[in-house]
């Protein structure tokens, strides 16, 4: 009888035993189904981009807040001469310090308004201030191959000599082969005739017609209350494009001081002296700045 249980009970197990192994290798052939299934989905989702903030201003903010500053922006805008409005550069000799402190660059050269450049030759202009802007660029230790904008600050479709010295500017700093070349401009739109038109757009277009295989590098500024949030950090950055030019590298959607004539719907998200503030700053008329984003934490690669 002890006999007849015993055997019993080992044929048991071993059933019991394969059935277990029958269990563990459908488990197993499942789980890879499922993990198949997960990767295979996850490669058909679209990953959303992510934006970065970053500020510019015409003058160098100073050594003591840039901590502060850094606590919300990734990179700052960095001029290589005197900026519009400006009888000197603040920002000349200051990128170790901003490096070290973990910002990223946009790199800007400021061009020349057309009552400079009416009556003369603005092509040879546009190529004699890109080895200005090379060479400043060296100076300040940008390495091989950053980005640096022209400063176009007068909007609307390009006058003839503006064309002329803004793409002059663009290929001499690429064929210098050391730097690339982009353009800061205005992306709102003015009327143009019967129709409308941006510099943004404008710029674009040339470069369709001269059927261009490299598109030039965009800062579009875009401070009009919608698309703008006007002077705020959204809790989700909006992409670069969401300022109307596709396929813009950076889209600066506040200015200082506030422009009314574009602001007028999101005045109240700037400070009552008109300008806009970083977070944890002083309102003292002198540390505004201007906001900007783009997808990447150092758009001009000046690190």
């Amino acid at each position: 009888m002890d006999r007849a249980v015993s055997t019993a009970a080992t044929l048991e197990t071993k059933i019991g035993a394969k059935v277990l192994r029958a269990m563990l290798t459908i488990l197993g052939a499942l789980l890879l189904i499922s993990l198949w299934s997960s990767r295979a989905q996850a490669a058909e989702t679209p990953v959303a981009a992510k934006s970065y903030l970053g500020f510019d201003r015409n003058e160098y903010p100073g050594d003591a807040v840039l901590p502060a500053l850094r606590r919300n922006f990734a990179y700052a805008g960095y001029w290589l001469n005197t900026p519009p409005g400006a009888s000197f550069n603040s920002w000349a000799g200051k990128r170790a310090i901003l490096r070290a402190q973990g910002f990223g660059f946009l790199i800007l050269f400021n061009g020349r308004l057309d009552a400079e450049l009416k009556g003369k030759d603005a092509a040879a202009l546009g190529r004699t201030d890109a080895q200005a802007a090379i060479l400043a660029a060296s100076k300040e230790g940008f390495p091989s191959g950053a980005l640096i904008f022209l400063d176009q600050e007068e909007g609307g479709r390009l006058l003839p000599e503006q064309s002329s010295y803004l793409f002059a500017w663009v290929d001499a700093v690429r064929k210098s082969l050391r730097y690339r070349a982009g353009v800061y401009c205005s992306g709102i739109y003015v009327p143009d005739g019967s129709a409308r038109i941006s510099t943004a757009m404008d710029i674009r277009n040339h470069e369709s017609t001269n059927h261009n295989t490299r598109p030039i590098a965009l800062w579009v500024a875009q401070d009009e209350c919608p698309p703008s949030p006007g002077c705020v950090i959204p809790h989700e950055l909006p992409t670069p494009d969401r300022g109307g030019v596709p396929g813009a590298l950076v889209w600066q959607y506040t200015q200082s001081p506030r422009r009314p004539q574009f602001t007028a719907k999101c005045a109240a998200t700037y400070a009552a002296d008109g300008q806009c503030y970083a977070p944890g700053l002083p309102h003292n008329g002198q540390s505004f700045l201007d906001l900007d984003v783009s997808e990447s934490v150092d758009p001009s690669s000046g690190r």
